[in-house]
């Protein structure tokens, strides 16, 4: 699919996001876990989290749809899984497939697993690593790329392990494996990554428990082997997905957007607080507690950006919204350094590179530094525009290009805008109705 993106006026309107990504694949798979059924409102229903419930039912768990959003999981229980009939297809869920390894790694049995090129293109040796020291046996494809054969065992050893990145997949992973383990696993990374495993676990019955040392690194513990009691979600709004209504509004002056009901735990808010400290008005409503999850509307008025100094230490809780805070970047008043954006070169493309190239195509001045990214904003005026960026199957690259394109002089258009159906089904038609002109090329 090609869209086209043209450029537009201030934004305006009120609008509500899909379900949290990173909390629709664990209520699902931590369900699965559970003895008896739960019950989950609120799913994103996008390809990336269908899969991982596809995957789910090919291992022997029962999973119905009882509505939009609604789901229905009869979970089997910790090691409980059914060895697979057929290969577990992860299309190009990156979350989904790296924690579904934690959780095979404790079942006594051999899964094939695969994905679309992208995803069997991204490195999983940092999962495979620490969970063969656990007892599980993995053999991929060159570079521990998919597809790979995961054995699991019964017999999982409990680890001690000292992530040498902040990654919640790692740390999930690995804590889903320690489930099946017994005794104590631990899991220290050098920055706190999104906690909602280390939560949701906890609010079924698992003994989890932190704590952060006076260097920032943050470890967590688990005790395996517990019973899951089964519960009921509700999956607050993606404030991931909410980075691109909220980034639009906020670099375009007039513009006025609420949008409702996002997660705003405070890991999960860095996007949030740069755009305050580049001078965008942000203001949280309604702040209340949804299943364990702090949500809030978020009121935004747009104005003036100007450009700020990123620290590296704020990666983690922003690691997916870098994309359209560039763009954002590039018509600030100033520069903009993002520091220390590694982690940006194994998500679903190189998006340290592909947003360099494509911001440059459209006439930003941009920088690469080692592993960081400089965009010399325009000072508000509008970039020339007028190019085809291609996605690279990356639904974030899609849809900050298609902001930009709302703000360039030129029409930009996407090719593989397709990729966008597995995190964010419906953000063309919920952008246009904020005033965006998105449409699909030769439709």
């Amino acid at each position: 699919m090609q869209l086209r993106a043209a450029r537009t006026g201030a934004l305006e309107g009120t609008l509500r996001v899909p379900g949290d990504k990173s909390i629709s694949h664990r209520s699902l798979m931590f369900s699965a876990l559970a003895v008896g059924e739960s019950r989950i409102e609120g799913l994103l229903e996008g390809e990336d989290v269908l899969a991982t419930a596809h995957a789910l039912q090919k291992l022997g768990v029962e999973i119905a749809r009882t509505g939009e959003g609604a789901w229905s999981v009869h979970g089997v229980g910790v090691g409980g899984l059914a060895e697979p009939a057929d290969v577990l297809d992860m299309g190009n869920a990156g979350t989904g497939a790296r924690l579904m390894m934690g959780l095979l790694a404790g079942h006594p049995f051999t899964s094939i697993m695969t994905g679309d090129g992208s995803l069997r293109s991204r490195p999983m040796a940092r999962v495979m690593a620490p969970l063969a020291r656990m007892g599980a046996a993995f053999t991929g494809r060159s570079g521990q790329r998919l597809p790979a054969a995961i054995t699991g065992t019964r017999d999982l050893l409990p680890l001690a392990y000292q992530s040498p990145v902040a990654s919640a997949q790692v740390k999930s992973a690995i804590l889903l494996a320690g489930l099946h383990a017994k005794g104590e696993t631990t899991v220290t990374e050098p920055l706190a990554s999104r906690d909602h495993t280390e939560r949701m676990l906890a609010h079924m019955g698992a003994a989890v428990a932190s704590e952060t040392g006076p260097d920032g690194a943050l470890t967590v513990r688990i005790t395996g082997r517990p019973e899951l009691r089964p519960s009921s979600f509700l999956v607050p709004s993606d404030p991931s997905s909410a980075a691109f209504p909220v980034a639009a509004a906020a670099v375009t002056p007039g513009s006025r957007v609420l949008v409702q009901g996002v997660c705003v735990n405070p890991l999960r808010t860095g996007l949030f607080i740069t755009l305050r400290e580049m001078g965008a008005v942000i203001t949280e409503q309604n702040q209340r507690s949804v299943g364990g999850e702090v949500v809030a509307d978020l009121l935004v008025e747009g104005g003036e950006l100007r450009g700020v100094d990123v620290p590296e230490g704020r990666a983690p809780s922003m690691i997916d919204e870098y994309p359209v805070l560039s763009v954002v970047a590039s018509l600030a008043r100033g520069t903009t350094r993002m520091r220390g954006l590694a982690e940006l070169r194994v998500k679903e493309s190189d998006r340290l590179a592909v947003m360099a190239e494509g911001l440059a195509a459209c006439g930003a001045t941009v920088e690469v530094e080692n592993d960081d990214l400089i965009v010399h904003g325009s000072g508000g005026s509008a970039l020339a525009g007028g190019v085809t960026v291609d996605a690279r199957l990356d639904h974030r690259i899609a849809m900050s290009f298609l902001v930009l394109g709302g703000l360039a002089d030129q029409p930009v258009e996407v090719l593989g805008a397709e990729a966008i159906l597995t995190s964010f089904p419906g953000f063309v038609p919920l952008m246009n109705g904020l005033g965006a002109r998105i449409t699909e090329v030769g439709a």
